[in-house]
Formats: C-alpha cells, sequence, structure tokens
C-alpha cells in the first residue's frame, strides 16, 4: 500500500476548504491514515523545503506556511502519490483543469490550497518530518474491494 503526505495549506484552511479537498482524495478511493491540524515551525518549514534552500522564492515558501494552521495528512492507497498529484492539478492554478483541486479551488500559483508529495521517495521523507511512526494507522475497509481489484 502507498503513502503519501498531503498538507491543507494556510489559504484552504483559511477558506474553509478543509473537507472538501479531504473528501476529493477520499472519494478517489484513498483512505486517511494519519491526520492533524497543526502550525508548522520554522525549522520544520526549512526541513521540507530543503530541496528549496537558495532559491528566490524560498523565503515566500517559508513565510506562508508558516502564517496559520495547516492540516496534514498522510492518504493511503494503491498509487497513492500519482493519485493525488493528478488529482491536485498543476502546481499552477491558472494552467490547471477543470475538475483538479486547483483547477476549481485556486488561481494564485502562490496560494495554490494544497501540497502533495511528488515520488515514493519524497513522500517518506515528507511523512517523516510532520508524524511519528505511531501516528499513522493502517486498517481495511471494507469498500476497499470495490475500489481495487
Amino acid at each position: 500500500m502507498d503513502r503519501t503526505l498531503v498538507i491543507v495549506k494556510p489559504d484552504a484552511v483559511q477558506r474553509g476548504l478543509v473537507g472538501e479537498l479531504i473528501s476529493r482524495l477520499e472519494h478517489r478511493g484513498l483512505q486517511i491514515a494519519a491526520l492533524k491540524l497543526m502550525r508548522i515551525d520554522e525549522q520544520t518549514a526549512n526541513t521540507h523545503y530543503g530541496e528549496h534552500v537558495g532559491k528566490p522564492f524560498f523565503a515566500g515558501l517559508v513565510s506562508f506556511i508558516t502564517s496559520a494552521p495547516v492540516v496534514v495528512a498522510v492518504f493511503e492507497g494503491p498509487n497513492a502519490q500519482a493519485i493525488v498529484r493528478k488529482s491536485m492539478g498543476v502546481t499552477n492554478p491558472v494552467n490547471a483543469e477543470p475538475g483538479t483541486i486547483r483547477g476549481d479551488l485556486a488561481v494564485d500559483l502562490g496560494r495554490n490550497v494544497i501540497h502533495g508529495s511528488d515520488s515514493p521517495e519524497s513522500a517518506e521523507r515528507e511523512i517523516g518530518i510532520f508524524f511519528q511512526p505511531e501516528e499513522i494507522i493502517s486498517y481495511s475497509r471494507d469498500v476497499q474491494r470495490w475500489i481495487v481489484e
């Protein structure tokens, strides 16, 4: 079972979109393995966005993600990273397809409402930043047999 990290960003929390974003991913067939509301501190943000250190937009990323509460979640399911990425749409909402989260709910690159890990390696690293292993719960759902073969 694949896992991926999702962050409902401060703009989405402030706009009351948490339920819709989580619901869209659940409706795709993914299941929540961990979920929490938190305020990301600067050290955690620096770790999370570490690959962007030195880039001109780095300070803005850290400032934004630490500006208000976020919801962090671990989703599980076959091809979890790919499903979340496709559901989110491309990073710039202007270019995101209608029907995707960003295509339907965002209009600005800097306020694009959601983050999802971009690979299994990123997912493992990012999940470790926000969750302890004991906070992640795998379980079976009876509906799963109606979602995947």
